[in-house]
């Protein structure tokens, strides 16, 4: 985890949700195949000023004055303001939670620019006792909207400022870890808060979410076409007959890029 993942909604539905200025114009798509590098909708906190900004303008900076949340676009992997290049930004999708606060690719984000990342939901492949990969989308059962704990940072100058994000991951747990042994650090709304302010403890920003959240995420099996990224659409979510789950064998697919 996370290699790919599916977030549908509109700006005006993500906007209200998250109670966010929404400074993303028409760059917002829905896309059912999420994959590293393409421009996802994350939620952040910025200062007034640079929230009456459009898109990469807006203040970097989250502990100033008046700081607002905003719903912007970025591209999914992260590439830190040191960086010499973007070049590898695919290997930064992912930041493991027992690591982020220390890791200099990312502890800098974590300390003042972490974010929400809105998704349906995302995929992981599991190996069968056949050989044979089977794809999986966990998702809220109740079709509700998932806040994945992120990252993200500005690169480059001028008009030629990127935004990136990265995705947070933690150990699985409970059913989940049927599928894979990493899943995204998921928030629930009493988070989003604490987690977008510019301070807290990371043993509790980073601590796993409770029972009810994860007792709420459907396993489905959906067809092996979510593996090609050009395949994109509602009927990726679609289940499909698969065999029972039981223990991952060894060899499942491992996805967990960072």
């Amino acid at each position: 985890m996370c290699g790919r993942y599916a977030t549908t909604r509109g700006a005006a539905d993500l906007s209200a949700l998250f109670e966010s200025y929404d400074e993303t114009g028409d760059r917002l798509a829905a896309d059912y195949n999420v994959a590293p590098t393409d421009p996802v909708p994350i939620v952040r906190m910025v200062t007034d000023a640079g929230a009456s900004a459009t898109g990469v303008e807006a203040s970097e900076q989250a502990a100033d004055d008046n700081p607002r949340r905003v719903l912007s676009v970025a591209r999914w992997g992260l590439v830190p303001a040191w960086a010499k290049d973007a070049r590898g930004a695919a290997r930064m999708i992912n930041a493991r939670a027992e690591t982020v606060a220390t890791t200099n690719a990312y502890a800098r984000s974590f300390a003042r620019r972490r974010c929400l990342v809105p998704a349906d939901g995302w995929y992981e492949w599991v190996r069968q006792d056949s050989g044979a990969k089977q794809a999986y989308y966990l998702t809220p059962a109740d079709g509700g909207v998932l806040a994945f704990a992120g990252l993200w940072s500005l690169w480059g100058d001028g008009s030629e400022t990127l935004l990136t994000c990265s995705v947070v991951t933690t150990a699985a747990l409970g059913d989940l870890a049927l599928v894979h042994e990493r899943m995204p650090l998921i928030l629930p709304p009493q988070r989003w808060s604490t987690w977008l302010a510019g301070d807290g403890e990371p043993d509790e920003l980073l601590a796993p979410p409770g029972d009810e959240t994860l007792a709420g995420i459907e396993i489905r099996p959906v067809s092996n076409r979510v593996g090609n990224v050009r395949n994109d659409g509602p009927g990726l979510l679609e289940r499909v007959a698969a065999a029972p789950l039981g223990s991952p064998p060894p060899g499942h697919i491992d996805l967990t890029l960072f």
